[in-house]
């Protein structure tokens, strides 16, 4: 069994990271590449940076972002929000980013996933995909731009479709479950876990240390991502590896002692 992955995630926004709730009530948070150093110190396994504002100026700021991050940390790190085309890509790839995650630029032209897993491999695209539970109860829907826009792709049948276009890689997030810190959906991960043989990164309302134990030994993932939780020190990316380790789920080392 591989180790289990702890994620944070940075909210990038002209340059600061950012948090609120569905992108509202944004207030800073810091500086992304003194968080990033942080987190590489506190043993985050990886990193994911999600570029919310995503206009052109934005772009520009975040392949600095990268740049500067490549320099400092060690540890993988994904890139995305926006990014929409085979060019943007690449500058965000050559910049220092490992994967790029694609979301609503994927549903709007699923070629993307298909060429870049082509010509940069299927271990530098990772499928983001926001999901909602229908209101019959019957499965989830994909939804776009921020959790705002509601596809009416059913979420199983996107993610088979993307998985054989190349994704080497699936952010699920919960949109039922984002911002409520009352845990991870785990119906919903152990049913997409359990659907593909990539890995998938669970996301979206994680609470508590107990959130991860839960969603790694219930909801068979592979990796777990948060944001508030250590952004506002609540807890260290060491103090859940720690607690992690303590209960029998095999983590990678290099935390602080």
């Amino acid at each position: 069994m591989q180790n289990k992955r702890i994620i944070p995630c940075l909210d990038v926004k002209n340059g600061q990271v950012v948090k609120g709730i569905n992108f509202k009530g944004l207030t800073k948070v810091g500086d992304p590449v003194e968080l990033a150093e942080r987190y590489c110190k506190q043993g985050a396994d990886e990193l994911v940076f999600l570029d919310i504002t995503a206009t052109n100026e934005g772009r520009k700021t975040m392949v600095e972002v990268v740049k500067k991050t490549a320099e400092k940390v060690t540890i993988p790190f994904t890139v995305g929000g926006g990014i929409a085309t085979i060019e943007e890509m690449k500058t965000i790839l050559k910049a220092g980013a490992d994967k790029v995650s694609l979301n609503s630029a994927a549903v709007r032209n699923k070629k993307l996933i298909e060429e870049g897993a082509y010509k940069f491999g299927s271990q530098s695209i990772v499928l983001a995909v926001d999901a909602k539970r229908r209101q019959d109860k019957t499965g989830w829907n994909v939804l776009i731009n921020g959790g705002r826009i509601d596809t009416g792709i059913d979420l199983l049948k996107w993610i088979e479709e993307c998985y054989k276009l190349g994704a080497g890689e699936i952010l699920l997030t919960s949109m039922d479950a984002d911002g409520t810190k009352s845990g991870f959906d785990i119906e919903l991960t152990k049913i997409v876990s359990d659907f593909v043989d990539i890995p998938v990164i669970a996301s979206g309302g994680c609470g508590k240390l107990e959130d991860f134990k839960e969603v790694f030994e219930e909801g068979k993932a592979d990796a777990a991502l948060a944001a508030s939780l250590f952004h506002y020190g609540e807890l260290t990316v060491g103090d859940v590896k720690k607690y992690l380790k303590a209960n029998g789920i095999s983590v990678n080392k290099g935390y602080d002692k």
